[in-house]
């Protein structure tokens, strides 16, 4: 199924029923005086979350919700029957945003949670409404009134508690499938993971944690080059970033220099998302000695003030894995 993050979608609630001028009119009750009814109130539109979704693709074919009409009232005192509500399933972390104001309307962020995106009209008052000792038969009712009619955008945003960034190819969806069920592509070519992926990782004693997998950042990813820089959005739910660097330098750049063109595209984007926790992880640690990964080290730190935590890792052969997932629970516990 193809992974859509972002739609835009119209949404129209129903208008209220009229009410209803009306007088009582039956074989000996002499004037039986106004029993017009209200009308019923218009249909509401709503937006669900929905575990069993991960993407808005349906959303991108079906771009009009409409509630249903209020009925108008009636005589005999009969009130309009209201108008059916409706309901637009999405998944868990996505975010409303009225297009024309740029208002955030909701988060939802938890199964079954809703929010109202359109309020239905309010109904009209049907003529007993306005009898009196003075006006004994009112002709007057009012009109319901018009249903909400707005164009929403839609923001999916992953929810995990841990995510992952870097250049392409150093590493980071085979250090996400070994540590977690995900079913991620990997191969020796850049952008193989070409969507955001989660992972569920479980800890012994049962303590887990969701880490997401997104493609890689390349220089000038701020400007649209690979694939840009639209999935870091799916990080911002985060409370741990993963920096993976690839010991091994890869398309003419060393170590230190992937690291600062991820930072700079990083700042460039969102200087909450560049503040966050960051911790450097670096991979492949199997295919250097010793004295090769302390020389790139030092580089990195002579370049670079490393006030986060930084591990070595190789995800083939699973060194130093157990320690990271075990320190990133208890950095989750605080």
């Amino acid at each position: 199924m193809k992974f859509i993050d972002q739609t835009i979608i119209q949404v129209i609630a129903g208008n209220g029923g009229n009410g209803c001028v009306n007088f009582r009119r039956e074989k000996y009750i002499p004037k039986g005086g106004p029993d017009g009814g209200d009308g019923g109130d218009g249909g509401n539109v709503w937006l669900e979350a929905d575990n069993n979704l991960n993407t808005l693709i349906d959303l991108r074919f079906k771009k009009k919700f409409q509630a249903q009409n209020g009925q108008h009232g009636s005589s005999k005192k009969c009130s309009g029957k209201k108008g059916d509500d409706i309901k637009i399933h999405v998944p868990i972390g996505t975010k409303a945003i009225n297009y024309q104001t740029r208002e955030i309307i909701g988060d939802l962020i938890q199964h079954k949670q809703k929010i109202l995106i359109a309020k239905g009209g309010w109904h009209g008052l049907g003529n007993v409404r306005f009898k009196s000792s003075t006006n004994r038969t009112p002709r007057q009712s009012t009109l319901g009134t018009i249903g909400e009619k707005r164009d929403i955008q839609l923001e999916l945003m992953l929810i995990a508690d841990v995510g992952t960034l870097g250049m392409p190819n150093v590493g980071k969806s085979t250090f996400v499938t070994s540590i977690s069920g995900a079913k991620t592509k990997i191969a020796d070519y850049p952008f193989t993971t070409l969507n955001p992926i989660l992972g569920s990782v479980n800890i012994l004693n049962n303590k887990k944690f969701i880490i997401a997998d997104i493609p890689g950042i390349i220089k000038g990813a701020s400007n649209g080059s690979g694939l840009g820089i639209r999935f870091l959005k799916h990080l911002e739910r985060c409370k741990l970033l993963l920096h993976i660097v690839d010991l091994v330098p890869q398309n003419n750049f060393h170590p230190e220099q992937n690291i600062a063109i991820v930072l700079n595209e990083l700042k460039k984007y969102s200087l909450k998302l560049y503040n966050k926790p960051r911790w450097l992880i670096f991979n492949k640690i199997d295919l250097l000695n010793t004295e090769q990964t302390n020389q790139i080290i030092n580089k990195i730190k002579h370049k670079f003030k490393i006030n986060e935590k930084y591990y070595f890792i190789s995800s083939i052969n699973k060194t130093g894995i157990k320690k990271l997932c075990f320190d990133i629970i208890e950095y989750l516990k605080k």
